[in-house]
């Protein structure tokens, strides 16, 4: 199945690839731009604006709430009926330390408030907040795909194993824009997006 796109296209790799260089150069303007540093930090408003700010070319979804249940392997995310109320609960959650923070982002994965999208905008969310409270970020490139997949997975029964992933990985290099790029390809090799090297993109 081939998700509804403005660019038309109804092969599933092709909208893979410009979905992949499209939104990585979007990623790289919110950086370089300091577009990022214009959004609300740890509330579902700020989420929504970097995901509208990734996927607005590609998709009318795009930093709005879904209405479709999704799943990921045998994992239900928060049915879409609710999602508006407990997106209101995550906004009140507090993010004044590290574990507060790792324990927001994991409720807003469980959450999913989108309909495609959601890992790679809530890691760039989740830098966001450790940036704003603590100067400090994830450096990505030091975090194993399947550690974190396996991490994320478990979290919502015991989050302690991501929050050590992270933490272990944490730097104060919060303007250093070659992690932020690694950072980035990292984010989207975890969701299985790995044509493009966004050092190679313009």
């Amino acid at each position: 199945m081939v998700l509804e796109n403005k660019l038309g296209i109804n092969n599933p790799m092709e909208l893979a690839k410009e979905e992949e260089r499209m939104t990585k150069i979007r990623a790289l303007e919110l950086f370089d731009t300091k577009q990022l540093d214009t959004f609300e930090v740890g509330t579902f408003k700020g989420l929504a604006q970097i995901h509208q700010y990734l996927f607005d070319d590609i998709y009318e979804f795009a930093g709005k709430v879904r209405k479709e249940n999704i799943a990921k392997s045998n994992f239900r995310f928060v049915a879409a009926m609710y999602l508006k109320e407990v997106l209101k609960q995550i906004d009140k959650m507090p993010q004044s330390n590290f574990d507060e923070i790792v324990e927001k982002y994991i409720e807003m994965n469980v959450a999913h408030p989108f309909r495609e999208g959601n890992g790679r905008s809530m890691r760039i969310w989740l830098d966001a907040m450790l940036k704003k409270e603590l100067n400090q970020v994830i450096d990505w490139s030091k975090v194993e795909k399947q550690d974190y997949l396996l991490a994320m997975e478990r979290s919502p029964i015991k989050d302690i194993e991501i929050k050590v992933l992270l933490q272990q990985a944490s730097t104060n290099q919060v303007e250093n824009r070659e992690v932020y790029m690694k950072g980035i390809d990292a984010s989207y090799f975890y969701e299985g997006y790995s044509l493009y090297d966004t050092k190679n993109l313009k």
